[in-house]
């Protein structure tokens, strides 16, 4: 409110039906969107619309936060990318942290925290400008949100990633020491997901699909392979047994409705099937409704190899 009247906002503005109210003191105007650069996340990939409402709400309340104050858990998460499950960033207030002996903040719609300072540090997030926990810091804290195993080991994929990126988030070397800094909550859930998240993986539902098949007692497939025949480049496949030539795709709902992406994926399952690859197409349904089915499409496939 002070910084819209030191702007020459005129009072009545504020208070006007298409002026929305998320937080005391802030005023923001409704179906505002998001600057063109935010629309999507690190990796080009689309934000949903939860996550950027929640970040709407996070640039919204940042012009009031106190000195000390920073985003974190989800609300971090959310600013660096790391995708989470829809309905978990739904249902979540905004996550903002102080280091103690700062008191934590108390505020309608925020949920508040205090961190030790030898647990967690802070950065400037370079695309919002918004204060947050480390990357490390913010995939520990993670693992007392995420219920379930496979979410938390995604984030973690997430934070580590270094495939077609020019730097990863964190390292496993800072995960690592994020979850030997010492005992806080979700360090237990971070300490057994950390030896099964890897570097190379590029979607949530890819490293879900990858930890089904290892679960299911299949070995563990490459990921992200490109594949080359006499030279020349087929394309890249999601999951891979090389020494079978049984590639594992995973075919997300953007397949369907990007008529061009779709045609892309035809051609190139084309080349690769004429190249005596078997191709294992799995849906979303596949894999979270009837995740054994897709199992054992995949070990049909390794038997006719067999």
């Amino acid at each position: 409110m002070r910084q819209a009247r030191e702007a020459g906002v005129p009072s009545g503005r504020l208070r006007r039906t298409d002026v929305d109210k998320p937080y005391h003191g802030v005023r923001v105007v409704c179906d505002a969107l998001l600057p063109e650069e935010l629309e999507t996340d690190r990796w080009g990939r689309a934000l949903g619309p939860a996550e950027r409402a929640h970040l709407t709400l996070a640039l919204a309340y940042a012009p009031r936060m106190s000195e000390g104050e920073f985003f974190s858990h989800i609300t971090a998460a959310v600013i660096l990318g790391i995708p989470l499950p829809y309905l978990l960033i739904a249902r979540s207030l905004l996550h903002v942290s102080v280091l103690r002996p700062r008191r934590l903040p108390r505020s309608v719609g925020i949920r508040g925290h205090e961190a030790k300072r030898s647990l967690v540090t802070t950065m400037r997030d370079e695309r919002t400008g918004l204060l947050i926990a480390t990357p490390a810091a913010v995939w520990v804290s993670l693992g007392r949100q995420l219920t379930d195993p496979y979410d938390l080991v995604a984030a973690g994929d997430a934070v580590a990633r270094t495939w077609r990126v020019d730097s990863p988030l964190a390292t496993l070397a800072d995960l690592q020491s994020a979850v030997s800094a010492g005992r806080r909550v979700g360090v237990a859930a971070a300490r057994l997901a950390l030896p099964r998240v890897r570097t190379d993986s590029a979607s949530r539902t890819e490293s879900w699909l990858r930890l089904t098949l290892i679960d299911h007692g299949l070995p563990e497939p490459e990921r992200n392979h490109d594949v080359y025949e006499n030279g020349a480049y087929l394309g890249c496949v999601d999951l891979a047994y090389l020494g079978l030539k049984i590639a594992i795709e995973y075919e997300g709902e953007h397949h369907l409705l990007d008529p061009e992406q779709w045609a892309r994926d035809i051609a190139r399952y084309e080349a690769l099937r004429a190249a005596g690859w078997i191709i294992v197409q799995i849906t979303k349904a596949d894999l979270f409704d009837e995740p054994a089915l897709a199992v054992q499409r995949v070990r049909a496939a390794i038997r006719r190899r067999a």
